[in-house]
């Protein structure tokens, strides 16, 4: 019997060194963090909305190394994210629905608690609104990277549940972003973005394998998103399902996601940390902690998601609709639930989206993400670290 020559996906490399790139990530949030608080602070600010390039687009200005990170590196970050789903919805740990019952469940209420307590929080304040969806996804490199930190403690499986949970939490987060953070269309560039999509599938069928023709076509669809309204990380997931996948090495898709991986990583989540981390915390009081905007979020992450991804994994299991992680005691699903509300990346992302006119919000909403994040991350790996195996 011939076996097919699949390569190991991303993340399941990932379980061998994403204890490394969840520490670049911490080290350059960190970094960012003491420079916000540091005499340095001004030439950080000034350095990140200094003008960097031509104006791409009306709508933001001119750009800058701020807006060249979050609408053109992050559009790399969620080209991985895509060429990651459409493997594992095609061949991988999601390619069948029996698969897909245990993770899906815990994903979505786990995205839906964190936004209903923070409406519940900031019912009273219509302006803050707009960043329900703030807490309501979760950090893959920074919650693997702890996880992975925890070595033998957390069991193969648990491994498996979190990454699982966290690609369709990713599904999520692209889909709020898309319909929910699109103020207003201009309808000629999106034309042109969906006909570089059109022209990517016509390659597709013609069975090319070559990647320049669809890296260039990429491109195209990029700068068209970018001037159409809708975010333009959203071309990286859109271009990610019109590339070839097969199941060897030499396929289009596997040969992309593993030359950008290391790049991602290492290099562009951590600058993305870097550039969106530092928020300074001299003016910092229980009663700003305690505002509407942080005090949602930080309930948010912290709360909702354990209760949503672990009530999930306790319904799916006790229902009969999925099965109980192999040798993981409800202690340990318990700790990986509480690592879910690790919402480091995305979290920042979505809030720059959510108020893009209101700086001061932006910098409230650091606070609560920076505070959920990081009780979720101690708590739940002193309980991992110390609960019974199974």
């Amino acid at each position: 019997m011939t076996t097919i020559d699949r390569p190991p996906s991303i993340f399941a490399r990932m379980l061998a060194n994403e204890a490394s790139a969840g520490v670049a990530l911490m080290m350059a949030s960190m970094v960012a963090i003491l420079l916000a608080n540091s005499p340095a602070a001004g030439s950080y600010l000034a350095f990140l909305h200094a003008h960097a390039g031509p104006v791409l687009s009306e709508k933001l200005g001119p750009m800058t190394p701020h807006l060249w990170i979050n609408d053109g590196l992050m559009a790399i970050f969620f080209l991985l994210v895509g060429l990651e789903i459409k493997r594992e919805l095609i061949s991988g740990r999601l390619s069948s629905w029996q698969q897909r019952r245990l993770p899906a469940v815990p994903a979505l209420l786990g995205m839906a608690l964190p936004a209903l307590i923070f409406l519940i929080a900031s019912r009273h304040e219509s302006s803050l609104s707009n960043g329900w969806a703030i807490p309501a996804a979760t950090d893959i490199a920074f919650a693997v990277g702890v996880l992975a930190l925890l070595g033998r403690h957390a069991p193969p499986s648990l491994k498996l549940l979190l990454l699982s949970v966290a690609i369709i939490d990713d599904m999520g987060a692209v889909a709020i972003i898309a319909l929910f953070y699109t103020s207003s269309l201009d309808i000629g560039a999106l034309a042109a973005a969906i006909g570089a999509g059109l022209a990517m599938y016509a390659l597709k069928r013609s069975g090319v394998e070559r990647l320049w023709p669809y890296l260039a076509l990429l491109l195209a669809m990029w700068y068209a998103t970018l001037l159409s309204g809708v975010h333009a990380t959203i071309a990286g997931v859109v271009g990610a399902f019109l590339i070839p996948y097969g199941a060897s090495a030499k396929s289009p898709l596997v040969r992309l996601e593993h030359g950008i991986a290391p790049w991602v990583g290492f290099v562009i989540v951590p600058i993305f940390g870097f550039a969106n981390a530092g928020v300074d915390l001299s003016g910092i009081s229980m009663s700003a902690i305690l505002a509407p905007l942080p005090l949602g979020i930080a309930a948010g992450l912290f709360v909702g998601k354990q209760i949503g991804v672990f009530g999930g994994v306790a319904l799916a299991v006790k229902t009969g609709l999925a099965e109980k992680p192999t040798g993981a005691s409800w202690l340990q699903i318990y700790g990986v639930s509480l690592l879910c509300g690790i919402g480091f990346t995305m979290s920042l992302f979505i809030s720059s989206l959510a108020f893009p006119l209101d700086p001061a919000f932006v910098e409230d909403a650091k606070v609560g993400i920076l505070l959920g994040s990081l009780l979720s991350a101690l708590l739940g790996a002193v309980l991992l670290r110390f609960a019974p195996r199974s």
